[in-house]
């Protein structure tokens, strides 16, 4: 496989934490865009397919060098890192939405398993603090001129796989695999509804 131009917009999945932000890189990987990953952190009972990060992601804000590496890759980046992304660059967010509730449960049941402690929020006051993270984060993304965004509904993309498949394919120009993307979900892995 040749290097993708340094041109080539650099495809970004975004969303809260425990938002299926692991299933659409699992997604683009079968349809056959290039991700950057480092494999640092390893499947689990969570994840079991795989959390598909980049460490040097987390540094964005001070070190934003390995963008040179990420045009015509796929690359995950929590939602409240999007900001530090430089505006030199071409970005498609592919952004995931899914039910707080269900991010909630989703992100105890990990802590839990692990043995650490949450932001030690009542649920609904996390609930209200990601709401406005996320109405934060949407009105500054409808802002920024580099910056083209897909918002994924998580049940949509279990229930419809085609359907999400196709609509990611056309935003990112139609050059993926279709099928394979669909074939990636695995209905059985979602377990907080």
């Amino acid at each position: 496989m040749t290097e993708p131009p340094a041109t080539s917009p650099i495809t970004i999945v975004s969303g809260l934490p425990r938002s299926g932000t692991s299933l659409m890189m699992q997604m683009l990987a079968a349809g056959g865009l290039p991700l950057l990953t480092d494999g640092l952190r390893r499947p689990d009972a969570d994840n079991p397919r795989g959390y598909f990060e980049f460490e040097p992601v987390k540094r964005t804000r001070h070190d934003s060098s390995w963008l040179e590496r990420a045009p015509g890759h796929a690359v995950k980046m929590v939602h409240l890192l999007l900001r530090d992304l430089p505006p030199a660059c071409a970005y498609r967010v592919l952004f995931m939405r899914r039910r707080l509730e269900e991010i909630i449960a989703s992100q105890q049941t990990m802590l839990d398993r692990l043995g650490h402690q949450g932001a030690n929020l009542p649920p609904a006051r996390l609930a209200a603090v990601f709401e406005q993270q996320l109405r934060q984060t949407e009105a500054w993304l409808a802002t920024q001129p580099n910056f083209t965004v897909l918002y994924i509904n998580h049940r949509n993309c279990i229930d419809d796989p085609a359907a999400t498949a196709a609509a990611v394919n056309a935003f990112l120009g139609g050059r993926f695999n279709e099928p394979s993307m669909a074939a990636a979900v695995a209905p059985a892995l979602y377990r907080h509804r």
